[in-house]
């Protein structure tokens, strides 16, 4: 790899204005920024917005309860700078593995080396002492030091808005710049949903809230769904019911466990005879199973950050509320619901018997 020199110009690689009334250009959107704890030896590889300040700083946001963020206030609390690698064009499977709500003490290399079947080969900064994908394109080696600040923001975040206004942020100070020749940028624009980027974050987070589901010990999920439009804010928990109460338990934990509490707003739970994936099938359990005033609990002072664009800008309080709504027929009588009126399996398959599906028009 190449280096470069931070006295240099900075004009060499792409500085991309991704959205009109975004407050800078953003190098950083589909990257890689790589911590470590300060006291023991826990490598985070998150994905963290990155904004151009100038040849030699870029500031960063990272939202509050993210890994990075406890990296970041370990050393901090100990009046040191965070040391920090940032890779700007990666293995895709890595930036994957990044935005994945991966378990604290967990590190992302090894996650997506995991999911490779190979080890993630890495190669260690003599500055930062950090790791950095040997085939990483660009790679950004500084620190981030207690007390500095400057404002960051607003951008055009993956809600869908303009989200956390102008404000003071952190910022990296690059030391050095690692770059291949003719490197490639890497890039994730968000928008309005749905887009790729929700669409990511949908299969990843249903995957992680399922897995949290069952270590907290809920029997029979049979689905989750976290959909595209709000792939944080509205997550779906199909159950096979068992005991009393086994409804309300999975929306709980659903809408607090760490893939899932992260901005969440809505989390419903129906029976196994809904596709939580379909909105249809959602939205009539919902008419049909749900008595808004026995079966919605509201929860309070919840997880959030100020990417959500129902927290008022400049405030401190960067928490949110949750609805868990019961949309699954009453446990207590539930042999008794109303049938759903529909062909039987059995039926369905001795009409087609008799009289062919050609019959119908079905191939």
């Amino acid at each position: 790899m190449c280096r470069r020199e931070i006295g240099s110009t900075s004009s060499t690689f792409p500085r991309l204005f991704l959205h009109e009334k975004d407050g800078g250009r953003y190098i950083g959107t589909g990257h890689l920024v790589i911590t470590k704890d300060p006291d023991s030896d826990w490598i985070n590889v998150g994905t963290y917005r990155i904004m151009l300040h100038d040849h030699k700083t870029a500031g960063i946001y990272i939202g509050p309860g993210k890994h990075a963020s406890f990296h970041r206030q370990k050393y901090f609390d100990k009046d040191l700078p965070l040391p920090v690698n940032v890779v700007l064009g990666s293995d895709p499977l890595v930036w994957f593995a990044a935005a994945c709500p991966v378990p604290a003490g967990l590190s992302e290399f090894d996650y997506a080396g995991g999911l490779k079947g190979t080890p993630v080969t890495v190669i260690k900064s003599d500055i930062t002492r950090l790791p950095y994908p040997a085939d990483a394109e660009i790679v950004l080696e500084g620190e981030i030091r207690p007390n500095e600040l400057r404002d960051e923001g607003p951008f055009g975040e993956w809600p869908g808005y303009y989200a956390s206004a102008k404000r003071p942020e952190p910022f990296i100070r690059v030391k050095r710049i690692l770059y291949r020749s003719d490197p490639i940028l890497s890039g994730s624009n968000p928008a309005r949903p749905p887009h790729t980027g929700t669409l990511l974050r949908s299969i990843t987070r249903s995957a992680h809230v399922w897995e949290d589901l069952e270590k907290a010990g809920v029997p029979d999920v049979k689905g989750v769904w976290s959909h595209e439009p709000g792939p944080r804010q509205f997550t779906v928990v199909a159950i096979k019911q068992r005991y009393p109460g086994h409804a309300k338990q999975a929306g709980v934990v659903a809408a607090q466990c760490f893939s899932g509490g992260y901005q969440n707003r809505f989390t419903v739970v129906v029976d196994d005879d809904i596709d939580p994936a379909r909105i249809d099938d959602v939205v009539w359990a919902l008419s049909t199973r749900c008595d808004p005033a026995t079966d919605i609990d509201i929860m309070r002072r919840c997880w959030s950050s100020s990417l959500d664009p129902m927290i008022p800008a400049g405030s401190r309080a960067l928490m949110n509320s949750r609805a868990v709504i019961d949309a699954c027929r009453p446990y207590e009588w539930m042999k008794d619901f109303p049938e759903v009126a529909e062909t039987s399996p059995e039926l369905k398959k001795s009409v087609l018997e008799k009289f062919g599906r050609s019959f119908f028009g079905l191939r």
